[in-house]
Order: C-alpha cells, then structure tokens, then sequence
C-alpha cells in the first residue's frame, strides 16, 4: 500500500492540535488539605466558588477606549474592619485592572512616578491650574480622563438570629419519665431526656452595605464630567446544628475585597456604557 503525504499529513495536524490544545490550558491546582473531596470540603467549596473573580462582558468592550489615568480616591467610611484591610490604592488597583479588560488604555501608576503624585495633590488641593501643569508631561500629555472610585460607606443594616436547644425540654422529659411511678419509665424519661437535650441548632446573618461613587475628571480642564453611585449588599452567615454528639457547622459569604471588586465592575460598567 502506497501512502502519500496526505496519509502522513492527517496525524500529524491530529498531534499539533493536541499540543495546541495542551500548550493554551490553564493550570489546574488540587487541595492539599486533608479533607479535601469530603463533606465539609464540598460544603466550603460550593461557597467559595460564588465569590470567585468573575468576568465582565462589557457593553463596549470591543471599541478601543481613551487613555485614562486612575488615582487614588477616598475612603469616608469610619468602619475599622473595613480601614484596616483597605487602602485607596487597593482600589485604584482594582479600577486599572476593569479599565483595561473594559479596553480602555491605562497609564498604571506604577510608571508614572512622582509626577502623578504631585498632580494628586496638586488636585486635591483644587488647584487645577497647577494640577494641568503635571498632566502635559511625559506620557501624561494624551490622557483624555482622570477616573476615581472612592468609598462612601460601609455600614452594617441588618442582623438576624434563631437557634433551639433541647436542654430544657430534655429536662421535661426526665422529670415526666421520673414521676411516672416504674423504673422503666424513669430510665426511659432519662434516656429521652439526654437524647432531646443533646440537640441544638441554630442560625445567624448579617447584612452590610457597601457604596462606591466614581468620578470622571477631563484630564485637560480638570473640570469633573460625570459621577455616579452604586451600592452592594454583602451578606455574612454562619450555621451550626448537632445531636447526641455529632456536630455541624458552616459559616461563609463574599468578603469585603469581593464586594470592592463587584462595585468597581459595576461603575467600570457604567463608565464604559456611557462615557467612552
């Protein structure tokens, strides 16, 4: 049988398209926690995988966007949880990365040096005569827009909790148990008292309250074009149960990066929808 190099040529685009296919996967990482694959392993994992990054498809992404520069905005709230683990940078951080998957091109701070940190404060200050000074250097001098995020609350709204413990019926049952006049309905009243006071279950949620506004500023005028708000609810709970000995307990939500993170999205979404 003659082969031709049509014969070979078949296997061989098989083979390149397997190491195509291999060479563009993401890596995959396994748990090395012992418990991984167990019950308590899938519960936690069901509720971290809602707080996971998740990507935006935004409106515009596919029409090239204006060179935009991002500072840091303000943080008004007065929560400590929420100053201790956050900083305006963070959130500018998060801004340039949206910005950049909304296809806007980005200066990232980074490479600007002390030049943008004189512009900040030079804006803050409201001298916008001195502020466009910085902005005509180096590669500040084509930026259109000056973007912030700042936080402008944090505030816990709601609390709600519910539980049940069986100690005081299970008292009830062994005092019935005891006055039923035979030995059987008494050991049977404490056996059925221990068994019911044993049991407990209960709940607990809270609710939080988180609101972004964002601020576009003409990078040439530093005159403010546009602003808006958002808000998002951040909801943190924990469950616990148990009888004769065996307990259950679970407790989780988004965390206050995700939450930051969701409302820059949902301002990048707005800036992109109407301000490209």
């Amino acid at each position: 049988m003659i082969r031709t190099s049509k014969t070979y040529a078949i296997p061989t685009l098989v083979a390149l398209a397997s190491c195509a296919t291999l060479a563009i996967a993401q890596p995959r990482y396994e748990s090395a926690a012992p418990t991984a694959g167990g019950k308590t392993s899938q519960q936690a994992n069901q509720s971290a995988d809602k707080t996971l990054y998740q990507s935006i498809d935004y409106a515009n992404k596919n029409k090239k966007g204006p060179q935009v520069i991002v500072i840091p905005g303000e943080i008004k709230s007065s929560n400590a949880t929420f100053l201790q683990k956050f900083t305006a940078n963070n959130i500018a951080d998060f801004g340039e990365l949206e910005l950049s998957n909304a296809n806007f091109t980005v200066l990232e701070r980074s490479n600007l040096g002390p030049v943008l940190r004189e512009f900040e404060i030079a804006y803050n200050l409201g001298d916008p005569q001195a502020a466009r000074k910085y902005l005509g250097m180096g590669k500040m001098k084509t930026t259109k827009y000056v973007v912030k995020f700042d936080i402008l609350k944090t505030e816990q709204v709601a609390a709600a909790q519910s539980s049940f413990d069986g100690g005081t019926i299970g008292q009830m049952a062994g005092l019935l148990g005891a006055f039923s006049g035979s030995r059987g309905g008494a050991a049977a009243g404490a056996v059925g008292g221990t068994a019911i006071g044993s049991v407990h279950q209960g709940e607990a949620t809270s609710v939080w309250v988180i609101g972004m506004r964002y601020k576009i500023i003409n990078a040439e005028t530093t005159e403010q074009l546009a602003q808006g708000y958002t808000e998002e609810k951040m909801e943190v709970g924990a469950t616990s149960s148990g009888a004769l000995g065996v307990n259950n307990s679970q407790q989780g939500g988004a965390g206050l990066d995700t939450m930051v993170q969701r409302l820059v999205q949902k301002s990048v979404w707005e800036i992109d929808s109407k301000y490209k």
